[in-house]
């Protein structure tokens, strides 16, 4: 029914009314009109349909003066729905009809006119209230305990908590408080103690106020450390029924340095075909985490790890995370593997997954992996080397094979923090993936690959069991128009029509005419990455774009990411118990969306935790770097603008006003910044040399001045 109003509405150009509707889908029985009634009530709720004064309908998408979106509020009341469509402008909302919406809601706006610059709006409806905490301190004024927000976006809310809840708190306690119900008067609310999350003046407590405010927190609740506490530290011999004993087999595991909670482990023959079977064998968590236990509650509520700045905040509390769930260097531990056979052009032509028992033989990182390659062979690693080299060129093969189907390699570069022991960011890096990242990349990959179609194409290829896939959709054909645009007008043209991105191997057609190197092009391969849907979690498989994958799971990381613990729940339950009853395929059909869509709003609320956290961290590096001067490309555009990238990949702003005496003009179409009187012309990709005249840790804001274009001056460091 859902599918077939739509259809008729995407005909309709006029509002129209509920007996319209009716008459043209040809309803008469009861049950029909109340669907019908049903169905439309949805849409509205959904923001799909608008229900006029007049009590007709029209779709939200054809009324071109009402749009949906996020509102940025300013300090000063003022603020702008922030576009969501390419090629179209912020709307200017003022003060006096912001209507009671707060700074990250998501509001229905309607465009009301248009002034010299933006066009003008009005909040007609808040549809959605943004779910990051208000952090604050406890001060007594008056003798009286009160919250006060530094938030200066939320300076002219009042919020009302209940004088017992702060009578708890001591004099400099920070918490998180979330809003509720609002009162009868604007920027009024109800709000009430999330958390208490420790003291001003607690070492670190920077990172502790942002990760709240993400609603990102340490403690577990008491019912889960019970439980994680009670379970075994070391693998029971009644365990090991119905395992396949794999620990005489060469195993270890790669990972970063500083990891603690490894996830996986591998290992990788030769067979006498010249094939190659590789193992990827991973931490069987759902052996301890049991479905609607405490721990597993918490774990869903959670969904992923966060990993702001240098702390980790686990999906999984140390004792399980760092412990019996971690594959560690010689001791046995659950596994749940996947072998797979693999022939000389990098394509799997069988596998197998089954529970297991390993013991990892060492715990390697990847920078002494990838120093073999330099001839420099670590001590504890000289019985590997053949292992590793063998590693090295299966994932060639593979990686080959995933590039002939059109996957494209987005690799760029992030930036590393280096900190001192009071927690102040002392360097940053910017932080390259060697080859052995790579390696663990592709071998990660293709076990979700192969994992993913057993479930796809159970009962051969005939019947699908219900799972959790990982989807991507393919880029969107408007932003990628005007990417080719960039593309043309910065000196790297794209030759060839590119109206329909059909599939992934054209996609990688238009990314191989991109000439540029270094920054230049990590910077517009960042823009590429920008025209393509978000990648997500979903019960129904549209097949993974960028990895030009027809069928894709997460599998691979279950002590970090809660689908991956799902899909081992899974993999258990079909098939190494049988069970695919239709009473068992109906109520994971039933539980798998919502455990999908937590865990993708959880994924977005991390991401968008670690970006505020690198914010603030080269913010804090910065401050002690004013004054000095740099070699910059720009990274953004705007109207008011640069934004511009060091070597290091620290961040910041320029101004305009910080730029050379100038009349700037900004064409929202090319995406440039044109100084009318020098005609100097400033685009992404564009080198500049920079001074760093102002750093804020606590706003997470850089500001830069330009001293020179680059081949009028350079300056490097």
């Amino acid at each position: 029914m859902k599918e077939k109003v739509l259809e008729l509405f995407e005909k309709k150009f006029d509002a129209v009314s509920f007996e319209v509707v009716m008459h043209e889908l040809g309803l008469d029985t009861v049950e029909e009109i109340t669907e019908l009634q049903n169905v439309l009530y949805e849409l509205v709720d959904e923001y799909q349909l608008y229900l006029t004064k007049k009590n007709k309908y029209i779709l939200l998408s054809k009324m071109s003066n009402f749009k949906i979106g996020i509102i940025d509020v300013k300090e000063k009341g003022f603020g702008f729905l922030l576009s969501e469509q390419p090629g179209e402008k912020d709307i200017h909302i003022e003060k006096e009809n912001i209507n009671g919406a707060l700074d990250g809601d998501k509001v229905l706006v309607e465009v009301i006119g248009t002034n010299s610059t933006k066009p003008e709006g009005k909040v007609l409806k808040v549809l959605e209230r943004d779910k990051k905490n208000i952090i604050g301190e406890i001060k007594v004024i008056k003798s009286k305990k009160v919250f006060v927000t530094d938030d200066k976006k939320f300076r002219n809310v009042d919020i009302h908590i209940d004088q017992q809840e702060l009578n708890r708190c001591v004099e400099g306690e920070i918490l998180a408080v979330s809003l509720d119900d609002q009162l009868s008067r604007p920027n009024n609310f109800v709000g009430h103690v999330k958390a208490r999350i420790g003291h001003k003046d607690d070492p670190g407590m920077d990172i502790i106020q942002l990760a709240a405010r993400y609603d990102v927190f340490e403690e577990f609740p008491p019912e889960a450390i019970k439980q994680a506490e009670e379970l075994p530290t070391e693998v029971l011999p009644v365990e090991l029924v119905g395992r396949t004993d794999l620990r005489d087999k060469t195993i270890f595991t790669i990972d970063g340095k500083d990891t603690k909670d490894i996830d996986d482990a591998i290992s990788v023959d030769l067979l006498p075909n010249g094939n190659y079977k590789l193992g990827v064998h991973i931490a069987d968590v759902s052996h301890y985490v049991t479905e609607n236990s405490p721990l597993d509650k918490e774990a869903l509520v959670r969904a992923t790890s966060n990993y702001p700045g240098d702390k980790v905040i686990p999906q999984l509390p140390h004792i399980l995370s760092n412990g019996i769930c971690s594959l560690n260097e010689g001791v046995d531990r659950l596994a749940i593997t996947c072998e797979m056979e693999i022939n000389k052009q990098g394509r799997v032509i069988n596998s197998e997954v089954f529970p297991s028992v390993i013991r990892s033989r060492k715990k390697m990182n990847y920078t002494d992996c990838n120093a073999i390659l330099e001839g420099t062979v670590a001590e504890g690693y000289d019985d590997f080397v053949d292992d590793l080299l063998t590693m090295k060129d299966l994932h060639e093969l593979i990686r080959k094979e995933r590039a002939g189907r059109g996957a494209t390699d987005f690799d760029t570069t992030e930036p590393k923090f280096v900190f001192d022991e009071n927690h102040h960011v002392i360097d940053v890096i910017a932080r390259e993936r060697g080859v052995y990242e790579k390696v663990i990349e592709d071998f990660m990959i293709v076990a979700n690959e192969s994992v993913a179609r057993k479930f796809q194409f159970y009962d051969n290829w005939v019947r699908g069991l219900p799972s959790i896939y990982r989807v991507h959709a393919e880029p969107n054909a408007e932003k990628v128009q005007q990417f080719i645009q960039f593309c043309n007008s910065s000196g790297h043209p794209i030759v060839g029509k590119f109206k329909e991105i059909a599939n992934a191997k054209v996609f990688q057609k238009l990314l191989s005419q991109i000439d540029a190197e270094g920054e230049e092009r990590e910077i517009i391969m960042k823009m590429a990455i920008r025209t393509m849907a978000k990648a997500v979690y979903s019960k129904e498989n549209i097949g993974h774009f960028g990895l030009a994958s027809e069928c894709y799971t997460h599998f691979t990381s279950p002590i970090r990411r809660y689908p991956d613990l799902q899909v081992h729940r899974l993999l258990r339950t079909y098939f190494f118990e049988g069970l695919t009853d239709q009473k068992t395929v109906n109520y994971w059909d039933a539980h798998l969306d919502a455990i999908a869509q937590q865990s993708s709003e959880r994924e977005r609320n991390a991401d968008e935790l670690e970006r505020a956290a690198d914010d603030m961290f080269m913010a804090d590096y910065m401050q002690d770097h004013i004054g000095e001067e740099y070699r910059a490309i720009v990274s953004g555009v705007t109207s008011f603008g640069l934004f511009v990238q060091l070597p290091n990949r620290v961040e910041g702003l320029l101004k305009i006003e910080n730029m050379p005496s100038d009349i700037y003009v900004y064409d929202e179409g090319s995406n440039v910044l044109q100084a009318k009187n020098s005609k100097k012309i400033y685009r992404i990709g564009s080198y500049i040399c920079v001074k760093c005249i102002a750093a804020s840790k606590a706003l997470a804001q850089i500001d830069f001045e330009q001293i020179a274009d680059v081949d009028e001056k350079e300056k490097t460091r």
